[in-house]
This record gives structure tokens, C-alpha cells and sequence, in this order.
């Protein structure tokens, strides 16, 4: 059944109405609203994950979207400020089915509905997610008009003309509006039980990782993994990266159009590649700034993929990998060069997962290893890249 211009209306036994999601189609959602106060206009897209809602909100590579989360259960489990994936929520909006209960958790430190409130993001509970999923796989990540507003009162001709209005992600360079000002030693390791999160100053392999909207929790396997890290600029120039003598540079997650990133970045990861000696490892944007390095183009997907059950193979051995994803383009696999190997594909549309050179230790992931939310099964790339370091 077509979702063209309908009208998801409550009933009348529902609570009342505080917020409004109009999609460019016209389609319109009727919910409660919690968090922030306001009108937002995003992308769309809808994450299957079941836990880790925290760092999906925190990760970068949200910029300009609003999640739908598909798993009926959000917020029981609180907030815990040292999970985040970075400062404060990077996604526009979040869209959940049931409004957040009170948080069972010895670790958490505030509730959803109050985070979202003091960083400025709107929740939108009591939607059909199973018809909003629908909604986005049909149309294509479309664009939307978010409204949370107590009184109730909603211009839905306004909302919808702000959500036709909405720009869109293509074409759009958002590394520079999440990246770092200035470069930072890190040293932090991944959480373990019972010390938590613990710190690493003894690493001796010297890594520039470039921040094109990274996740704390790359830079923490990077650390596991024996890696001593310094953290650099999306904008960095090679002769910036090279002047802190790297042994190995990483390229980082972020949001946006990676075309549009790489009128910079391309330049800089071509410097790097010019020193053969030095390995280069890429996660999702960096994945992607890799291949346009190479000589390979990316494509707009239609609705992405976004969760953390996602069956990646591994084209080497046949190993199929249970990975997190989250992206909105592709590496178009048709355009890689010659030297350039195919190491990964997706088990659900064949969709290009991870290239790699043949000669030298230059490789990338579309999907992401580190997880957070997410299994472990692909954290080896980290200690393979580490490995390559001599």
C-alpha cells in the first residue's frame, strides 16, 4: 500500500498530540513529544539496532538526519555521559515507538528525555516505527519537518513546504561542522569490566588519525590495539600529517557527501599514499575518501544502511561478519582501479563493504569494527592494521 499523502491520525483513547513529523510526500505522523521543544527538517533514516541508542545520537555521522529507531524499547536503560560517542547528540531528531520508562541501569546517570532536553534534540514517541520504516525504504531517506510543540498546534502546510525546502545531504561537506579545531594526543583503551575505560600511555606506533567526524570508540581500539595516537583536523594538509612522522594514518567516520569532503581530504590522502612506507586504514567516510583517493567514485544508496546486525563477507576467506553500519553512500565498485581489490560486500544487497591495494598495506571498511553500538566480530582490523606498523 502506497504511503503517498497519508494522514497517520490518533485516536481518540491516545494521549495528547505534542508533536508532528511531516515528510515531503505529505505523509504526516501524529506523536508525543519529549526532549526539546521546536521544529527541526532532516533526513530520514531508520537504525535496527537494539541497544545503544546513546552513541547512535552521539555519533557524528548523523549530521543532518533524524533516526527512527526500529526496536520497540528506547531509553530503559538511561544515559551514561562517558559512553558518548562524542560531547553532546550530533542527530537532529530521534523517533521512537513507546515514550522512554524510567532507566534500569546501575551505570546511568540521567534519562533520555532530560538529556535530549538540555542538548537541544527532540524525541518523538507513539509513532508507527513499522510504518515509518516502510515510509523511508519505499521513498528513499526522505526529507522531513519535525515539530515538538506542548500545545498541540501544528501548521502543517508550513511543516510541509520547510521539509520540500530541506537541502539534503548530497553535495553537502559536513566533516568541517564536526571535526576538531585543534590536534590532541589520545590515549584512552576500550571499556572492560570492572575498571571501565582506563588510559594507555605505554603504545610506541605512532598514529595520525584524521578526524572526519570520528567515534571515541574508534580511537579507543586504535589504542587497544597498540596504537599511539594523535588526533588531526579534517582539513589537515599531508605536509600537517607527515610533520608529526606517522607510522600509520587512519581515516575516520563521518557525515556527509563524501565527494564534497573530498575536494580537501583527496588531496591530503594522495600526499599520504605518496610514502608507501606508511599504512593507511579507513572506517565508513574514511572508507569512502580512500577509494576517491584511489581513483574510485561513491554513489547516493537509497535509504542506507544503518544498524548493527548487518552480515558483511569477507571475500578472502568466505567469513561472514556480523557488523554495524551506518552510511548513506557507497563506494561504487564498478569504478575501482586495477591495483585496487574488492575485500568486503554486503550480505544484503551486494553493496561494496571494503577495498584494499594489492601491493601494500592500504586498506578500508565501509562497515564499522569498533562497533558502539555493535558486535565485535570485525575488531581484528584494527590489530591488522597495527600489525602492519613496523
Amino acid at each position: 500500500m502506497s504511503l503517498m499523502n497519508t494522514v497517520d491520525t490518533p485516536s481518540e483513547n491516545s494521549k495528547k498530540v505534542t508533536a508532528c513529523i511531516v515528510l515531503a510526500d505529505g505523509t504526516t505522523f501524529y506523536g508525543q513529544g519529549f526532549g526539546a521543544t521546536g521544529q527541526i527538517e532532516a533526513e530520514l533514516c531508520f537504525n535496527t539496532s537494539m541497544t545503544g541508542y546513546q552513541e547512535i545520537m552521539t555519533d557524528p555521522s548523523y549530521a543532518g538526519q533524524a533516526v527512527t529507531f526500529t526496536f520497540p524499547h528506547i531509553g530503559n536503560t538511561g544515559i551514561t555521559f562517558e559512553d558518548s560517542e562524542t560531547a553532546d547528540p550530533v542527530a537532529r531528531a530521534m523517533i521512537v515507538k513507546s515514550f522512554p520508562t524510567t532507566p534500569s541501569n546501575y551505570r546511568s546517570e540521567t534519562t533520555l528525555p532530560d538529556w535530549l532536553e538540555k542538548t537541544g534534540r527532540i524525541g518523538v514517541s507513539g509513532i508507527d516505527t513499522r510504518r515509518l520504516t516502510r515510509a523511508v525504504r519505499q521513498q528513499g531517506a526522505p526529507h522531513v519537518a519535525i515539530e515538538h510543540n506542548p500545545d498541540g498546534n501544528f501548521d502543517i502546510p508550513k511543516l510541509l513546504e520547510a521539509a520540500r525546502n530541506f537541502v539534503g545531504l548530497e553535495g553537502l561537506d559536513l566533516a568541517k561542522d564536526v571535526t576538531i579545531e585543534h590536534s590532541y594526543d589520545w590515549d584512552e583503551e576500550r571499556w572492560a569490566w570492572p575498571k571501565g575505560y582506563t588510559n594507555n600511555n605505554d603504545n610506541t606506533k605512532k598514529v595520525v588519525a584524521i578526524d572526519f567526524g570520528a567515534k571515541r570508540n574508534i580511537l579507543r581500539c586504535l589504542t587497544s590495539a597498540g596504537c599511539d595516537v594523535v588526533v588531526m583536523p579534517a582539513t589537515a594538509t599531508a605536509e600537517d600529517v607527515l610533520a608529526h612522522n606517522p607510522q600509520g594514518v587512519f581515516l575516520s567516520n563521518g557525515p556527509g557527501d563524501p565527494a564534497a569532503t573530498g575536494k580537501y581530504a583527496v588531496p591530503m590522502i594522495q600526499g599520504i599514499l605518496e610514502h608507501k612506507e606508511i599504512p593507511i586504514f579507513g572506517i565508513c567516510l574514511g572508507h569512502q575518501m580512500l577509494a576517491l583517493a584511489l581513483g574510485a567514485k561513491t554513489i547516493k544508496m537509497n535509504h542506507g544502511h544503518h544498524g548493527a546486525n548487518h552480515p558483511v563477507k569477507e571475500l578472502s576467506t568466505g567469513k561472514v561478519e556480523i557488523t554495524s553500519m551506518n552510511h548513506g553512500f557507497a563506494v561504487d565498485t564498478q569504478s575501482l582501479p586495477k591495483n585496487v581489490n574488492e575485500t568486503h560486500i554486503s550480505l544484503f544487497d551486494g553493496s561494496n563493504c571494503g577495498i584494499e591495494l594489492s601491493d601494500r598495506p592500504v586498506f578500508s571498511v565501509q562497515h564499522h569494527p569498533e562497533a558502539s553500538p555493535g558486535p565485535q566480530d570485525s575488531f581484528y582490523l584494527f590489530e591488522r592494521f597495527a600489525a602492519a606498523i613496523s
